[in-house]
């Protein structure tokens, strides 16, 4: 009897764990794909992603009518604008295209430049340490209509009607989610300073809640007018017998030279702003060459050194002397290894990066020489945090003198290292993870493109009755060139930006289409992102939902003078990290804080050449969303 029992008892033992052996796959098979919590996107024909639902619809829609990557990413991007996913129509954006005929990575510059009258002086006499974070004066001439019309004149096949007259449905009047509408809600002591943006982000001023609640329907006729007469100028080019790439450029000098110009300036001039209608009929979009670097056989590509784009290839170069694998993923050892390479690429952007259009000339080719990364790599604490970490001087691995060698003498983050950190406080992690959004489409035909645009964003000034928000990137120059003697304000030049699309080429094919929001995290994430897929094997969706940390050790590019301070060994951990592991980093001399998200919403495309197939992945929280076909 006693062996029957105990017969039965295996039995049943064996039964509960083949039932909830099945059980757990069943739930992991349906409702956990992939073991990601967002299941990953696939696509044969097509993949559209960005920062919001609609917006990816919008890419969706062009797709459907036959548009390739680029009319589709103009799509998205002109949605993500008229819906205030932290930018509008008047900020700044950057691109790189894949060009599938010629095999060539291009690289769109659309980023404002500092109005006549913006100089270092002048905002000295202010008592200002830096250009504002908010208003007219922290304004840049807008580069986000003249990118979307060239990158849609030069790359694209449809018209500017075939994009913007969904988007003008919207700017007419669309349901707001509640995220934009609490953004309003929460900025509208600063909004009601600007006449024009009250009009359209307060409907009910006065009441308890001015802002739109979620659900409610916002309407934007200014904006909807401005796009009209962008697309009325393009019909009527064609009337005229202009080409499809003269009638875009036709709605292009509409909004620059034109009478959205004027009234541009004119409601800004109004509420104290400094934008000219010289500096707008001035402004040009450039078509860059893009930089790259190497890693490991993948090509690496990113926007040039008015972007931080660069920090990332610094990185790689750096990290390239170490067996990233071997050391093991997030162990304290490889978040160590992680933390002074950035801390080093971070450093040389601080001093080193700014307009290249502007001279002093930056030392591009000495810091994304593979000797010089050897020089830093070797450098390099293995043990403890280097709190004293300095710009490195590239100038010799390109056969020249540094002419700055008396100001890296006194630049010295450790003297800005008198700071308490339980946790970063709101108001500095708004400045240092200050939201934007991207775009990523991808085409059966190999067209690929990456945006990460912005400026604009909530709180938003208003230019008179364009509809049209005012960038706020003036904010990232410098006023003293002790900091960085490439980035001091100067009119028409362009500041160096956070904003850092990317992508990967792999045996002359696209291996990889990324991008991320998060200020000056940016690259940071984008980093270990990257590493993850190439170092460890994940998936697009597995990556983007990996655990990252955060160095604060550099300037931040955006806030007020308190900070932009740099915090030395200050790190964001995600709160799931082994108790041994932040022990370990403790013990190394870092000062950590932690969090349950330790990015901003990463969007990225893989290219499976194998199976001739997309994998779209879009990070597990935020409003990013992806639709592939």
């Amino acid at each position: 009897m006693l062996s029957i029992l105990l017969t039965m008892k295996k039995f049943l033992l064996l039964f509960a764990v083949i039932f909830f052996s099945t059980l757990a796959f069943s739930q992991s098979f349906n409702a956990r794909p992939g073991g990601t919590q967002k299941p990953p996107l696939h696509g044969k024909n097509w993949m559209a992603i960005t920062g919001k639902p609609l917006a990816a619809t919008a890419g969706a829609m062009i797709f459907t009518k036959g548009g390739n990557a680029v009319d589709a990413s103009c799509a998205m991007l002109a949605a993500t604008c008229t819906m205030w996913d932290v930018l509008s129509w008047g900020g700044e954006t950057q691109a790189l295209i894949y060009h599938p005929k010629t095999g060539k990575v291009i690289a769109i510059n659309g980023l404002g430049v500092a109005p006549t009258g913006a100089t270092a002086e002048f905002f000295k006499s202010k008592g200002m340490k830096y250009p504002p974070q908010y208003g007219p004066l922290a304004a840049t001439t807008p580069g986000t209509p003249g990118a979307l019309c060239t990158m849609l004149a030069e790359y694209g096949t449809m018209s500017l009607k075939d994009i913007l007259t969904p988007i003008i449905q919207m700017a007419e009047g669309y349901a707001i989610d509640a995220q934009t509408a609490n953004a309003m809600e929460r900025g509208k002591d600063l909004i009601k300073q600007w006449p024009y943006s009250t009009s359209v982000f307060l409907p009910h001023l006065g009441e308890k809640r001015e802002a739109p609640e979620g659900g409610e329907i916002l309407k934007q006729h200014d904006l909807a007018e401005t796009l009209k007469k962008m697309v009325d100028t393009e019909q009527q080019a064609l009337k005229k017998g202009k080409n499809r790439k003269e009638a875009i450029y036709a709605a292009y000098d509409r909004f620059y030279k034109g009478d959205i110009a004027k009234e541009f300036v004119r409601g800004a001039q109004e509420q104290g702003g400094l934008i000219t209608l010289e500096d707008l009929a001035n402004w040009k979009v450039k078509i860059e060459e893009p930089l790259s670097v190497n890693y490991k056989g993948i090509e690496v590509y990113k926007m040039q050194q008015w972007t931080q784009g660069p920090v990332m290839l610094q990185a790689l170069n750096i990290l390239e002397n170490f067996d990233l694998k071997g050391i093991g993923y997030n162990s304290a050892r490889y978040i160590h290894t992680l933390y002074q390479a950035m801390n080093m690429s971070f450093a040389d952007r601080d001093f080193y990066y700014g307009d290249p259009a502007f001279e002093p000339e930056e030392p591009m080719q000495g810091l994304l020489s593979k000797e010089y990364a050897k020089e830093r790599a070797k450098g390099m604490n293995l043990e403890k945090n280097d709190p004293k970490v300095k710009p490195g001087d590239p100038y010799p691995f390109e056969g020249k003198k540094n002419p700055y060698l008396d100001l890296l003498s006194e630049w010295n983050v450790a003297s800005f290292g008198k700071f308490s950190l339980a946790s970063p406080g709101e108001s500095y992690l708004n400045g240092f993870l200050g939201g934007t959004t991207s775009v990523e489409a991808a085409d059966k035909e190999g067209w690929v493109v990456s945006i990460t645009p912005s400026g604009g964003w909530l709180p938003a000034c208003i230019a008179g009755k364009t509809g049209v928000g005012m960038s706020q990137r003036m904010q990232s120059f410098v006023l003293d060139k002790k900091l960085d003697p490439f980035n001091v304000v100067e009119p028409g030049k362009r500041p160096r930006v956070t904003l850092t699309p990317s992508l990967a080429m792999k045996d002359n094919k696209p291996y990889l289409s990324f991008a991320v929001q998060g200020g000056d995290s940016q690259d940071q994430n984008l980093l270990q992102f990257f590493l993850n897929v190439v170092e460890f094997g994940m998936t697009v969706q597995e990556a983007t939902e990996a655990a990252n940390f955060n160095t604060y050790q550099m300037y931040s590019s955006l806030g007020d003078e308190n900070e932009r301070k740099p915090k030395p060994g200050a790190m964001l951990l995600h709160s799931g990290t082994p108790a041994w592991v932040h022990k370990e980093l403790i013990q190394m001399g870092y000062k950590i804080s932690f969090d349950d998200r330790t990015s901003g919403p990463i969007n990225a495309i893989y290219f499976d050449w194998k199976h001739g197939s997309f994998w779209g992945g879009s990070s597990n929280h935020g409003e990013d969303y992806g639709i592939g076909w």
